[in-house]
């Protein structure tokens, strides 16, 4: 079990386990169940044999409560799930952000320049030689010799070795 999962705000926001969930739902779907048979018996009319109504009043009280904890309960795993995704987002945008701390000081220390580390950015998005031209208006042999620049600076001979050198860091500073 991973550090994380075992805090006590993930165990927080597990606080529903999937039986729970389960005969939450079971109920909920007797609920519907009652409430629908009630109403097809008022609409079409059946006979059924009278149950007294104290007995009646009991079951379409548990079908309104067993209803209402699907409601509490939804809205609390619905609450969680946000919770979740905005740590997912933070998490994301913290990744980003070292990611570029990453970036930043590589270039730095290979000495880029400028039009260097544009095109090495460029690079590492996946982005082809001819789109990099395009979006710099350069010539395509312009950034082919950068490229190159900067692959020979970085001790590299292409961009997948390039991009390892950042993917190595990373997990090295998550580790």
């Amino acid at each position: 079990m991973s550090q994380h999962a075992s805090s006590p705000r993930a165990r927080r926001l597990t606080v529903f386990n999937p039986a729970t969930i389960a005969l939450v739902v079971l109920i909920q779907v007797i609920c519907v169940g009652v409430f629908t048979y009630e109403i097809l018996i008022s609409v079409v009319g059946f006979q059924v044999e009278p149950i007294s109504w104290q007995i009646h009043e009991f079951i379409e009280i548990a079908a309104a409560i067993g209803l209402l904890v699907g409601l509490i309960m939804g809205a609390q795993v619905l609450r969680q799930s946000a919770q979740r995704t905005r740590r997912a987002e933070d998490a994301l945008r913290s990744a980003s952000g070292a990611f570029m701390d990453v970036l930043e000081e590589k270039f730095g220390d290979w000495g880029l320049t400028p039009a260097e580390r544009d095109v090495a950015l460029f690079a590492i998005k996946g982005t082809s030689t001819q789109e990099i031209a395009d979006l710099r208006n350069t010539a395509e042999g312009t950034v082919k010799a950068q490229t190159n620049a900067i692959y020979r600076k970085a001790g590299v001979t292409g961009r997948p070795q390039l991009l390892s050198l950042f993917i190595e860091d990373l997990l090295e500073v998550d580790a």
